[in-house]
C-alpha cells in the first residue's frame, strides 16, 4: 500500500515586499517539489510561490481555494491526492497558515484522515508583536476582530481590561488596517488610563512600529499615522 502525502503548513512573509529572509531556506526546497497548493488567494499564492521558486512552472500548479466562501463540501475533497502519496501546500495570504486563517480547517481535516501535518517555521504577527511588547509572555489570549458596533466594541474593550488584570494576561486582537484608527480611539476613550496599549504594525518591514504606552500617554500620540498599516493590538493592566 502506498504511503499516504503529507500537508505542508507553509509561512509568507508579512507583506508583498517583506524580505524573504524571514523564511527558512527549506521551505524553497519544500515548495519546489510540490504542485497543489490550498491558498487563499491565488493571486497573491502565484505571486509568493514565483518569488521563492522562479524557475517553476505556474501553468504546472493546482491551486485550491479556501476562504470564507469555500464551504466544507468543496475543501473536504482538498487533500485526497494525500492518499495516494502526492504531498500538498497550504499558504496563508501572509503569516502562518492555520493562525487567525481559514487553513485550521484543512489541519482538522488532516488530522481527521490520519495525514501528516509539517507546520513550517516561519513569520507569526502575533508572536513577534508580543516579543516587542513588553507585556506578559507566559499568560495571554487572543480574540482575533473585535465587534465594529461601537456599543458592543465597548463592552468587548472593558471585559478584556478586567480579564488583562484579573488573570494577569496580555489580550491580543487584529483589526481591518483601514480601521486601526476607529479602534485605536475606542481604546483610548475606554480604557484606563493606567492601563498598557501595545500598537505593532508592519512587523519585519522596513517601516515596522511597535510602541507600549500607557492609555493616558496614547493620548497624545498623533493616529493618523497607523491608518492602513497592518497591526496587531496588545493590551495588559
Amino acid at each position: 500500500m502506498k504511503n499516504k502525502g503529507s500537508l505542508y503548513m507553509i509561512p509568507c512573509p508579512l507583506g508583498v515586499e517583506a524580505p524573504l529572509t524571514s523564511l527558512t531556506p527549506d521551505i524553497a526546497t519544500i515548495i519546489s517539489k510540490l504542485q497543489t497548493f490550498i491558498v487563499e488567494n491565488e493571486k497573491v499564492a502565484r505571486r509568493f510561490i514565483k518569488r521563492v521558486c522562479p524557475d517553476k512552472k505556474q501553468n504546472d500548479l493546482r491551486l485550491l481555494p479556501l476562504n470564507k466562501f469555500t464551504t466544507p463540501i468543496e475543501y473536504s475533497r482538498y487533500l485526497d491526492s494525500c492518499e495516494i502519496g502526492e504531498s500538498v501546500g497550504l499558504i496563508s495570504d501572509a503569516g502562518c497558515p492555520g493562525v487567525a486563517d481559514p487553513g485550521a480547517n484543512i489541519v482538522a481535516l488532516a488530522h481527521q484522515k490520519n495525514i501528516n501535518v509539517n507546520p513550517l517555521v516561519g513569520p507569526s504577527s502575533l508572536l513577534l508583536a508580543l516579543m516587542g511588547s513588553g507585556l506578559n509572555g507566559q499568560q495571554f489570549t487572543f480574540h482575533g476582530y473585535l465587534p465594529i458596533k461601537a456599543k458592543e466594541r465597548m463592552t468587548v474593550i472593558k471585559r478584556l481590561e478586567r480579564n488583562a488584570q484579573k488573570n494577569n494576561q496580555t489580550q491580543l486582537f487584529i483589526e481591518t488596517p483601514y480601521r486601526n484608527i476607529p479602534l485605536l480611539e475606542a481604546l483610548i476613550q475606554h480604557l484606563q488610563p493606567d492601563t498598557l496599549l501595545t500598537f505593532a504594525c508592519d512587523l519585519s518591514l522596513a517601516t515596522q512600529w511597535i510602541k507600549t504606552y500607557s492609555i493616558g500617554q496614547w493620548k497624545n500620540i498623533k493616529l493618523e499615522d497607523f491608518h492602513k498599516r497592518p497591526a496587531v493590538f496588545l493590551l495588559h493592566r
